[in-house]
């Protein structure tokens, strides 16, 4: 296998710093560039695949240059807004395009695993509970939203409509057709997600923790790889796992 040029914007950040490091220190991999925020149009030196951690204007922009220059583009930034998600629509025609908020190959699993228990268990109630750090400027967090369209797809329900972010108050009896979302915020967590599919008998709950931020960047490594090798259109880190 050749060695892949990979370039990284964003690279002074925690996230895309770390991914940065990764690429560097794994033979398989060539750190072409690594952009700031500012100079996101400067020489990508030859890298077939962009890893994107900036921000939704960082976003909608890279996309355009990436269909330009016939770069694929992983994109870990969160929160992207209307303007970014339009613009990976459009390069996703011409490169291939992976959003991947949250890039733990446990939660591409997770995502599998929830799909196959719904459909076992259609009618059961579902709850999405995270925990992040003090310092998370985002809830809930990109994860339980990705976690919560899954299981809207999986019941035929219209997102983000159905979800429901937190209780207070007199809210009265859960109605069908309602995905709840709620964020956790204190001290250092790195990330846990538990989604509660809930019955009339019984509870089912998948439970997933990220132990350090290694977990993130194993996950980026596979995603530059499968990204490397796949033609135009959207992708999830599911499908850099394999069957």
């Amino acid at each position: 296998m050749s060695v892949l040029p990979v370039a990284v914007a964003g690279a002074t950040g925690r996230m895309g710093g770390r991914v940065a490091r990764a690429v560097e220190a794994d033979a398989d991999f060539r750190l072409a560039a690594s952009l700031s925020r500012d100079r996101l149009g400067g020489d990508w030196n030859g890298a077939r695949v962009l890893a994107d951690f900036t921000s939704p204007a960082g976003t909608a922009a890279l996309a355009a240059l990436a269909a330009e220059r016939r770069v694929a583009l992983l994109v870990g930034t969160t929160g992207l807004d209307m303007d970014a998600r339009a613009a990976l629509d459009a390069a996703a025609s011409k490169v291939a395009v992976m959003v991947a908020p949250n890039l733990s190959p446990g939660i591409a699993a997770l995502g599998r695993a929830l799909k196959v228990v719904l459909a076992a268990l259609p009618g059961y109630d579902v709850e999405i509970v995270e925990r992040h750090h003090r310092a998370k400027a985002d809830a809930p967090s990109g994860t339980a939203l990705a976690l919560g369209a899954i299981a809207a797809a999986a019941r035929g329900l219209p997102w983000p409509d159905a979800g429901r972010a937190g209780r207070s108050g007199a809210v009265g009896p859960r109605p069908d057709g309602e995905i709840g979302l709620h964020a956790v915020r204190g001290g250092a967590w790195v990330g846990e997600h538990a989604v509660l599919v809930a019955g009339p008998h019984e509870t089912v709950e998948l439970h997933h923790v990220a132990h350090d931020r290694d977990a993130f960047t194993a996950g980026a490594l596979l995603a530059l790889r499968f990204l490397a090798g796949a033609g135009p259109g959207r992708y999830t880190l599911e499908d850099a796992l394999g069957p």
